[in-house]
């Protein structure tokens, strides 16, 4: 195998392929490594720990056909030291050379044969607007569990609903959902459980790039299985086994109404939370919110550091109340909105609060209150 390319877009293609390749914890060494393939002109580079694959395709200057699995960090870090400009890459049995202008590496690559046979994803179902997508991920997945004890809390739920589909994540503390409408349903049985890990990398790649909504990539094809599920952007196909298990009855924790609501601006809030977390050293330090007429009071005590408050002003109905939470959980859920104005509904201490947008309905993010003293 030989080709020429690039090294900024060969870079770019390793360092993406390579976010699926296995680390020092994989079964086995050839996972760490990446599936290189020519045919023609056309480049594909496969990374995977065969629960995540990323694949991703891109034309070069085709010289040689064929297949190698090279050292995937290995090889990202050398093409990236490189002077910019065209890169070569060859291969023989086990080794592969990459040149370009004065520099050359020798690197020993793995047998073709070792690396795991990952079978074609089926054709693309359903397909969901790219921005909107990318938006609901960036929401959503900041919500999930990184505690592989509770597996199911890890992933996201992917769920049919009336006017669309329903995005959701929990991780016991705080629930993000999101609501895109208009999109049917991901599978046959209606519902999905993805690994959030999966669409971390589905929102970097849906994040970047060209989003004109007549322009190519502004969609994400879908392909889904009862046991795996595929999302295809542009050049890109992230492929993911899906999580088994039924998800926990999500809608009995959110409050039909709450009688006290906080209307504040987003920026002024996030910076004002900002600032008083400078004081936090631990998980277990909250933040206070003093809601009265006219805004709200935020205080941080820190037996160790100190203490700081702050005020920001609003509007505030509803009965006088202090309420303490996470201060980072807070933030994420602030930051979370799509607005520039926010919604901080609460009913009593005990109960969990929402955060939403003041002029949009699709989305919330609920959080639970910590009790303090």
């Amino acid at each position: 195998m030989k080709f020429r390319s690039e090294r900024d877009a060969l870079a770019e293609v390793l360092v993406a392929a390579g976010r699926a390749a296995g680390g020092r914890g994989a079964s086995s060494a050839v996972l760490s490594g990446l599936m290189l393939k020519t045919q023609g002109n056309l480049l594909e580079v496969t990374g995977t720990d065969l629960d995540l694959t990323i694949q991703v395709r891109q034309e070069v200057i085709g010289l040689e056909e064929g297949m190698c699995v090279v050292p995937g960090r290995l090889t990202a870090d050398v093409v990236r030291s490189l002077e910019a400009g065209a890169v070569t890459l060859e291969s023989d049995d086990d080794k592969v050379e990459i040149s370009s202008a004065r520099a050359r590496f020798g690197l020993r690559s793995f047998p073709v044969v070792e690396f795991p046979g990952l079978p074609q994803p089926n054709p693309a179902t359903v397909t969901l607007p790219r921005a909107g997508l990318s938006e609901a991920l960036r929401q959503v997945v900041r919500a999930a569990s990184t505690d592989d004890a509770r597996p199911l809390l890890t992933g996201v739920l992917f769920t049919a609903e009336e006017r669309g589909i329903r995005l959701v994540a929990t991780d016991s503390y705080r629930l993000a959902l999101r609501d895109l409408e208009g999109t049917k349903t991901l599978g046959e049985e209606g519902d999905v459980l993805v690994p959030a890990r999966a669409l971390v990398e589905l929102q970097r790649l849906a994040g970047t790039g060209a989003t004109d909504v007549d322009g190519p990539g502004a969609e994400v094809g879908v392909a889904a299985t009862p046991s795996d599920i595929s999302f295809t952007s542009g050049p890109v196909r992230i492929s993911t086994r899906l999580l088994d298990g039924s998800y926990p009855d999500y809608r009995q924790l959110i409050p039909e109404h709450y009688p006290n609501r906080l209307h504040v601006g987003r920026e002024t809030l996030l910076a004002a939370l900002r600032r008083v977390r400078l004081l936090v050293r631990d998980n277990t330090t909250p933040v206070r919110l003093s809601m009265r007429s006219g805004g709200v009071d935020l205080t941080v005590v820190s037996q160790e550091v100190g203490d700081a408050s702050e005020t920001v002003d609003g509007d505030y109905t509803g009965e006088d109340l202090v309420i303490a939470f996470n201060p980072s959980y807070l933030i994420d859920g602030v930051e979370a909105v799509a607005d520039d104005e926010v919604f901080i509904e609460t009913d009593n201490p005990a109960r969990p609060a929402t955060v939403r947008a003041a002029g949009r309905e699709d989305f919330r993010y609920l959080l639970m209150p910590v009790r303090v003293s």
